[in-house]
């Protein structure tokens, strides 16, 4: 009975413990418990000592003896107490005092002690890495993966998994032992005790799910060993639609995100995020936005597809759904709808009252406006409304950043100081402003920021005079006293009192609050500010004209000269060597010699470079906030209006300007599975053959009823067909969820009338993903009659191309097409028939020949097209001079060409003046903005970028852009400030549209350094005009 009082206590004594008092009084009693006969006793006793005993107690050392006897005992009850022990008492030190114990229990007969003795020895190689090694434990995982018990393999789970997180190297090799694995379960070869509302072991699902997207993580080759399975895995979940498969449907999106993208797999996971964002199950709809923010950052065209979804959940009352769709919203910025979704951003943070969602949201909106600012006016803006909404959370950084944006200006050598001006002030207008608000809602950090701003620019504001300005600083300043500005910090103070001293300099004289307010801090208990002002008295009052070199104008980005030797106390030191002074000898042993001394030796032993880094080769975006993306200008091109400083003879350097720093421009062994075939459960029969489906996953998937090994991708690609993961079907290419060879879509229903609320979400919707492509692009307009038509095939990846359709009717259009034609992405090449069985053939048909575009490959020779009855020959001319031989027109491989005389090299320009030819017919200028441009930019495929190291003929940016119309190109931006174009074309009726980027670099010499992009929906197209531009450049 003292044995059972003594275990009530201690339980009574574990909750004393978890009330904070102290229970130390009774831990020998839980030492002496864990060596009781009876189980129930000692389990209380090792309980109480896992949750009491710290690590360094000195009791740890009494249970040791205790646990080794138990690990070698006959029962199974304290074998497996002692191994839960393990886990929780054995420290770093003690872990070679059961190791040996603790293996041994892998070859233990019971399942129980087995999957226990796998966590034990887990936990003790975490603890100490040289008692129990890496290489020991993988072996011994290796092994216990395939034990019979499931159970004892879900344990080995948990530690692979643990394990792959920190090295996974090592597990390489088990990609096809897991897919095994994970096969079998789908198969339902487990016991039914595992199965959980009908779905077989769905934690084990998941883990292996999780293991497999860690393996596969930036690796290729071990990717396509798992797609098929999780592709089988994703559809077997998807089909029951309960929470334990929902689970295993979320894991299954984020290993597709995660492993090496499949664009099969990727429209999957994009349909299955979509039944989640459409449900009205608030869990749901958190795991739909949870898997889109994990599938947009790297194929950010899923995101289009939902645009209205996430617009409501936006607007959702549930504080977890709206703060995971903020995240969302961060992730998929770019520089299109950065204005739009940091607007939102600065909403959200407006109404918010918790502290974290702050903290988040305003760390969050700093790092997408220094990464995607158009420009540096709107930086400034965004910037400053964070300062007023939740300054206290923001980083001191920031505002630094943001004054030395202010300072510098564009730091552009092309831009002049004129445009810094306007920049700054705007800035000082926008802090003007801020003026008249209450001192008790000015953040600590906006105070600074305007008190800095204000004290260097105050003389360019036009709605403010100086004198004014320097009476409200004055009124903020006093009025601050009693509501604590700026927090009650003293620097804060002082930066106000220096920004009044520095408008007084700019001023001329000191008005009649600003004598007073700094004679009152004469008085002030700090002595920084008190020696400050009187610093300013008395040189106000006694050498006023100072002034202008103590607080000289647009100075803060200028050099302070360091005179290091001392050279003004050279008259000084001679005068008083001449009275009889002693010479300074420098002693023998100083140790700052080394460093700080002249000579060769010290210049060596420099550990500091100064030299600058080079110019980046390439341009890189996001690099900061002073070089938005796209941007045209920095504020109002006019600038008529911006005073000169006054008093610019008191600058030093001449005319108080701050000279533009030129800064770089910114910167797209296998594992046998033989005996474990058939251990959990009999072998199901062969499936029975299964009618076609419309599930792409069901017609692709094959099974794995009869073998248990992974069917490897053979030569006809990987997982989905006939086209790899990386094949004709891109991320943004037109193939859709489930299309191997779908036929046409159905016309489209007549939509409804639309509500103001509707029409609204989707103005939020096109503003918010913007620059974001959907999926399936517009379909083309007819083509004109002028206009030869290609037979492309129907099918995608490989599938047999449908029978012919009959040809349209030729339109003739009335007028030119005003608005610009949509992007069509590339239909994929058919799959090459070497032999030509059973493939119908395919014929084309062209107009001319184009040197330039791609041979298209026929499974069939092409049928001759038909030839025109000759005309009647007219009267036989006076017989011309010998031609001579032509053996390939005799051998009529010429039929059809026509024989055009090249233009004269002699004559000028004959070769600028001829516009650009695709498919026998001139390309048409695409008229369309620079957002549209943004947005078919991520839709077009193919990609050829060009470099010319140094041209002549191309050396400024307005010549490239003429080029670029010369050739039949429409000029859709022409940016100055970073001497960069775009332009857009279409060719074939609007069937391709190709987009061209062009940089200028000037060189020394006269000669630039040109860097052209050209993207296209269709190779040939991008592939000829970039050869053409080349060409042309060059």
């Amino acid at each position: 009975s003292s044995k059972k009082k003594a275990r009530e206590f201690l339980v009574r004594l574990l909750y004393v413990e978890m009330l904070g008092h102290d229970g130390s009084f009774g831990f020998i009693k839980a030492v002496e418990l864990a060596a009781a006969q009876s189980i129930m006793h000692k389990k209380t006793g090792y309980l109480i000592c896992s949750c009491c005993l710290s690590p360094d107690h000195e009791f740890r050392f009494m249970l040791v003896n205790q646990m080794q006897r138990d690990l070698i005992s006959s029962n199974l009850l304290e074998c497996q107490g002692a191994l839960v022990a393990v886990t929780n008492l054995i420290t770093s030190d003690l872990v070679t005092t059961v190791s040996t114990q603790v293996i041994g229990l892998l070859d233990h007969t019971s399942e129980i002690v087995r999957k226990k003795a796998i966590i034990a020895l887990h936990r003790l190689h975490q603890l100490s890495p040289d008692a129990v090694t890496m290489d020991e434990l993988v072996d011994k995982l290796r092994k216990m993966l395939c034990d019979r018990d499931p159970s004892v393999m879900g344990s080995t789970l948990n530690a692979i998994e643990a394990m792959a997180r920190v090295d996974v190297r090592p597990f390489k090799d088990l990609v096809p032992s897991l897919v095994s694995v994970l096969k079998q379960i789908c198969e339902r070869r487990l016991p039914s005790e595992y199965d959980y509302h009908r779905i077989p072991a769905p934690w084990m699902q998941m883990k292996i799910v999780r293991i497999l997207s860690v393996i596969g993580k930036n690796d290729s080759q071990s990717s396509e060993g798992m797609y098929e399975v999780v592709a089988d895995c994703l559809r077997k979940a998807d089909e029951a639609g309960i929470n334990a498969s929902n689970a295993i449907v979320y894991e299954c999106i984020r290993c597709i995100t995660t492993i090496y993208p499949n664009p099969v797999l990727l429209d999957a996971a994009g349909a299955s995020i979509s039944r989640f964002l459409s449900s009205r199950n608030q869990n749901l709809k958190y795991l739909g936005v949870t898997g889109l923010a994990s599938i947009v950052e790297r194929h950010p065209k899923y995101a289009a597809d939902h645009q209205l979804a996430v617009i409501e959940c936006l607007e959702d009352k549930d504080e977890t759904l709206l703060r995971k769709t903020l995240d969302l919203l961060y992730r998929m910025t770019n520089p299109v709808n950065v204005e739009f979704i940091t607007d939102r951003l600065l909403h959200f943070l407006r109404g918010s009252t918790d502290p974290y969602m702050k903290k988040d949201l305003t760390g969050k909106i700093c790092t997408i406006a220094e990464r995607y600012a158009p420009n540096n006016a709107w930086y400034v803006r965004t910037i400053t409304e964070l300062f007023k909404i939740g300054g206290d959370m923001v980083d001191p950084a920031v505002a630094t950043n943001l004054m030395s944006l202010i300072a510098e200006g564009t730091g552009n050598e092309d831009d002049d100081e004129e445009a810094d001006m306007v920049l700054r002030k705007q800035a000082v207008e926008l802090y003007v402003s801020i003026l008249g608000n209450p001192p008790n809602r000015m953040p600590r950090v906006l105070v600074e920021t305007l008190a800095w701003v204000l004290g260097e620019y105050g003389y360019l504001s036009s709605t403010m005079t100086l004198d004014y300005i320097i009476d409200s600083m004055c009124t903020l300043l006093q009025s601050g006293n009693t509501a604590k500005l700026g927090g009650g910090a003293a620097t804060t103070r002082r930066l106000v009192l220096s920004a009044i001293m520095k408008m007084v300099a700019q001023y001329g004289s000191c008005p009649a609050a600003a004598a007073k307010c700094i004679d009152e801090y004469t008085k002030s208990q700090d002595p920084d500010t008190q020696r400050r002002c009187l610093e300013f008295m008395a040189m106000l009052t006694t050498a006023p004209y100072l002034l202008g070199e103590v607080f000289p104008i647009d100075a803060s980005l200028e050099d302070v000269e360091v005179d290091v030797g001392l050279s003004f106390m050279n008259g000084l030191v001679a005068e008083a060597v001449s009275n009889g002074a002693r010479p300074y000898q420098k002693p023998d042993d100083d140790d700052d010699d080394d460093v700080y001394g002249g000579g060769a030796a010290a210049a060596g032993a420099s550990a500091f470079k100064m030299t600058p880094y080079e110019k980046p080769s390439e341009k890189t975006y996001g690099q900061g906030q002073m070089h938005g993306l796209g941007s045209t200008s920095m504020g109002p091109t006019g600038a008529a209006n911006v005073a000169l400083p006054p008093g610019g003879a008191m600058n030093a350097h001449g005319g108080g300007g701050v000279t533009p720093m030129p800064v770089a421009p910114p910167a797209n062994d296998g594992l046998t599975l033989r005996s474990t075939a058939n251990v959990w459960g009999k072998k199901p029969a062969a499936p029975a053959p299964m009618a076609p489906a419309t599930n792409s996953f069901a017609a692709t998937t094959n099974s794995f009823a009869n073998s248990n090994t992974i069917n490897s991708p053979t030569s006809s690609g990987g997982y989905g067909g006939s086209s790899s993961y990386g094949g004709s079907s891109s991320y943004g290419g037109s193939s859709s969820y489930g299309g191997y060879g779908a036929s046409q879509p159905a016309p489209a229903p007549v939509a409804p009338q639309k509500t103001a609320e509707q029409i609204q979400k989707e103005r939020m919707a096109a503003a918010l993903f913007g620059g974001i492509s959907a999926t399936q692009p517009p379909a083309p307009p007819p083509p004109s009659a002028s206009t030869p038509v290609i037979a492309t095939p129907q099918g995608q990846w490989g599938a047999k191309p449908t029978a012919a359709a009959p040809p349209p009717t030729p339109i003739t259009p009335a007028a030119p097409i005003p608005a610009p034609a949509p992007v069509v992405a590339a239909a994929p090449a058919p799959e090459v028939d070497l032999l030509g069985f059973d493939a119908p053939a395919t014929t084309t048909t062209a107009s001319s020949v184009d040197m330039l575009a791609p041979t298209l490959m026929m499974d069939e020779p092409v049928a001759p097209a038909p030839v025109a009855p000759p005309a009647p020959e007219p009267a036989a001319p006076p017989p011309p001079p010998a031609a001579p031989i032509d053996p390939f027109a005799d051998a009529g491989l010429l039929d059809g060409v026509t024989q055009t005389s090249l233009p004269s090299f002699s004559a000028p320009n004959a070769f600028d003046s001829a516009k650009f030819e695709f498919g026998g017919s001139p390309i048409t200028p695409l008229a369309i903005n620079t957002p549209q441009f943004g947005e078919h930019w991520g839709s077009c495929p193919s990609t050829h970028p060009l470099s010319i190291a140094s041209s002549s003929s191309v050396n400024t940016l307005s010549k490239f852009m003429a080029l670029c119309e010369k050739a039949g190109l429409h000029k859709v931006e022409e940016i100055m400030a970073t001497n960069e174009g775009i332009a857009a074309c279409m060719a074939g009726g609007g069937s391709a549209v190709a987009l061209v980027h062009g940089k200028i670099s000037p060189l020394p010499g006269g000669t630039s350094r040109v860097d052209v992009t050209v993207k296209s929906t269709d190779p040939g197209l991008s592939q000829g005009l970039s050869l053409y531009l080349q060409n042309m450049i060059r």
